[in-house]
């Protein structure tokens, strides 16, 4: 599948889910198509001392850095409940699906697997601290929420592929023929997850337009400076990669904490940033299919 594949596909999912509401019905999947994916990036990638580098630190303080800066200004320009969609888009960790979008744009997946482990172990492990004071109310239930999460959804998937690797070297390899395999798992994930927000959304008829607009303005603006600034925080070796891990979010472990904190209000500053980070994958595939098709036309 080449890129303006991919790119189609991509839109096409978020196209259907928008049009189709009633496919939340099936968003349960996402809990299985998620770490199926990543067990096929852990399966190929191999992590040791090195993986983990400075920047990968620097990635981790912006991550944090950001989800509170965004929740100060927000309450400076605007009421709690923007403010709290801020630092639910800004404090997500990096997404899953981050390993594989950059392995689908022929970066270093390892760089993207070490900021995605870091991430959602550090902000798995603070945010129990930092909901009750964002919210302003204790949240005793929090900790043992994320915990159990990111055990599922990171630790099983990891564990599995280590074992499998070490039992049976040679499936090291499997990933890399069963690409477009793993492409379609997350453009079925995709489908259901737009399709959930677009539902959510649908079901807000009493809220404000003027505040959904600025809950969709906020998280606009999170993904942008997100990706924006993890482009200057890679320098010149891995501008994408980290540029890819500060800006594809996690939205659903936040927008799951949000729902169970915050209230649907506030859920849907994340259910926005589903919307504004894969709308820019789309853009990113869309540019590397092209620029591999004119590689291919020049060396003919």
């Amino acid at each position: 599948m080449n890129g303006f594949s991919r790119t189609a596909a991509l839109l096409s999912a978020m196209l259907l889910g928008a049009l189709l509401p009633g496919a939340r019905a099936g968003v349960w999947l996402v809990g299985w198509l998620v770490p199926t994916m990543l067990f096929l990036v852990f399966l190929e990638t191999r992590l040791g001392r090195s993986s983990l580098t400075p920047r990968h630190l620097a990635l981790l303080a912006a991550n944090l850095a950001v989800g509170l800066a965004a929740w100060g200004v927000a309450r400076l320009v605007s009421g709690p409940e923007v403010a709290q969609a801020a630092f639910f888009c800004g404090i997500a960790p990096t997404a899953i699906a981050a390993p594989v979008i950059i392995s689908f744009l022929g970066g270093d997946v390892a760089f993207v697997v070490g900021s995605f482990l870091l991430t959602n172990l550090a902000v798995a492990g603070l945010l129990p601290l930092l909901l009750p004071f964002v919210l302003g109310r204790p949240t005793p239930e929090a900790f043992a929420q994320v915990t159990g999460s990111v055990a599922l959804v990171v630790f099983a998937p990891f564990v599995a592929a280590w074992l499998l690797r070490a039992l049976h070297p040679p499936a090291a390899a499997w990933p890399a023929r069963w690409r477009n395999v793993s492409f379609g798992l997350w453009n079925i994930s995709i489908f259901l997850i737009t399709a959930s927000a677009s539902h959510f959304i649908r079901e807000q008829t009493t809220a404000p337009g003027t505040l959904i607009w600025q809950l969709a303005g906020a998280s606009l603006a999170v993904c942008a400076l997100n990706f924006a600034l993890g482009r200057v925080l890679g320098g010149g070796g891995h501008a994408r990669e980290a540029s890819q891990a500060l800006g594809q979010k996690n939205t659903t472990f936040t927008l799951y904490l949000a729902l169970a904190h915050a209230g649907p209000l506030v859920a849907l500053g994340p259910t926005f940033y589903v919307i504004w980070h894969n709308l820019w994958n789309s853009w990113q595939l869309h540019r590397a299919g092209r620029a591999a098709k004119a590689k291919a036309d020049a060396g003919r």
